[in-house]
């Protein structure tokens, strides 16, 4: 029988009771759940590419299976011939020189986002968080007992924060700032003037830098991902850079991402990993070293598919009456403002916020969004258009005959 001192207690820690669920996974598996009850919705929550893996990666993976050395453990921060092919691409693609002691395999850009926060945060230190921001940020950071800021960006500044802007934000309790270009939710690319700049001014005010760089490839119009490091070499041994292959080549399923930075933090992210889940699935681990090692061919295929379906999805979305859709520059979203929407009827219900409207539109269009309360910035959505040409069509133009009759 249980007594008053134990049934008082909390079942689930605060750490862990305070963790909001992935809005984009929640979506995502929402539309599916319907998709599978026989309605035909159509999804844009998740980022991830309707590409299967190319057939080369494929075939590592295979014969790897049949190699008994891969049925064993390997050591927890990586094999060590991928983390040596991490580094070499990294140079090629970025033009950052690192060494393989700086690289630490994880399992997923996520784990690699946690570790990240998790070997440089104390309690109460502050992240600068730019918003609109990745869903996952903001819980990686509050786990580590820090303290996300955010600061606010639209699309008048093609959703990027100003130095200025990071200026007023700092404090002395500032520790760390987040950097995401490309942006995943928004598609924009910082120039290389403004990541200069940013990590200029991180330097000179002894912030470290969290560079997610995972959509490095997934540029157009020109855009290139500047990376921080590479732009400002004094700050590199205040960087960490966080990639993986789930974006690049397809492999979302794969699960392998990584972490890049000083020596003395990768060993600590490393001693972290080696009891929260030891190495990655040795067979993923071979699949990705195919991966980084091989052409970018299968990228540049995809990246072309993107590029296009980028183009109509922002022309489509424009021709919606009350929204309105910058062009994206990289990765594979697009971030319409759907404020002139908000208090309007569809369908016998006001629609107050961007969540009230993610669900009207769910409900009579059969399309899943994401609001835009799950990135820090109401009255906005998120699609993600890497999903088939057709779908992307017949989903946005439902959206579209359903928001006409706002009134």
């Amino acid at each position: 029988m249980a007594t008053a001192s134990t049934t008082s207690r909390n079942r689930i820690s605060a750490r862990i009771g305070g963790i909001a669920e992935s809005a984009t996974l929640a979506v995502d598996a929402k539309a599916k759940a319907l998709k599978a009850a026989g309605r035909p919705v159509i999804g844009f929550g998740a980022g991830e590419p309707d590409f299967p893996t190319p057939p080369a990666i494929v075939a590592a993976a295979q014969a790897a299976c049949l190699d008994p050395k891969n049925h064993r453990y390997t050591p927890a921060a990586g094999l060590p011939e991928l983390r040596e092919a991490i580094a070499v691409k990294t140079k090629r693609d970025s033009g950052f020189d690192v060494a393989a002691s700086q690289v630490l395999v994880t399992n997923g850009g996520k784990q690699a986002v946690y570790q990240a926060f998790a070997t440089i945060i104390d309690p109460g230190d502050e992240v600068i968080l730019p918003a609109p921001y990745w869903t996952t940020y903001p819980e990686a950071i509050a786990l580590a007992g820090g303290v996300p800021v955010e600061v606010v960006t639209g699309p008048d500044a093609d959703y990027l924060p100003s130095v200025e802007q990071l200026e007023a934000a700092r404090t002395p309790r500032t520790k760390a700032l987040l950097w995401c270009s490309p942006s995943n939710p928004t598609g924009a690319v910082a120039s290389r003037e403004l990541t200069e700049a940013v990590g200029r001014w991180a330097a000179e005010n002894d912030v470290w830098v969290i560079t997610d760089e995972i959509y490095e490839h997934l540029v157009y119009d020109g855009a290139e991902a500047a990376s921080v490091p590479v732009v400002v070499p004094e700050i590199a041994d205040r960087t960490i850079v966080l990639n993986g292959v789930a974006k690049t080549y397809a492999m979302t399923g794969w699960r392998v991402g990584w972490m890049i930075g000083p020596a003395d933090v990768i060993k600590a992210a490393g001693n972290l990993q080696s009891h929260l889940s030891s190495n990655v699935a040795n067979v993923s681990q071979r699949a990705a070293l195919e991966a980084v090692s091989g052409p970018l061919d299968a990228v540049a295929e995809m990246r072309a598919a993107f590029d296009r379906r980028r183009r109509t999805i922002v022309e489509l979305l424009s021709a919606i009456p009350g929204v309105q859709c910058p062009t994206p520059r990289g990765a594979f979203y697009a971030y319409p403002a759907v404020g002139e929407l908000l208090g309007k009827e569809i369908r016998g219900t006001v629609a107050h916020t961007s969540v009230d409207l993610a669900a009207a539109i769910l409900e009579h269009a059969e399309v899943a969004v994401v609001p835009g309360e799950a990135f820090g910035t109401p009255g906005f959505f998120r699609l993600s258009y890497a999903l088939g040409d057709e779908d992307l069509r017949t989903g946005v133009t439902r959206m579209g005959e359903l928001l006409a009759e706002a009134r």
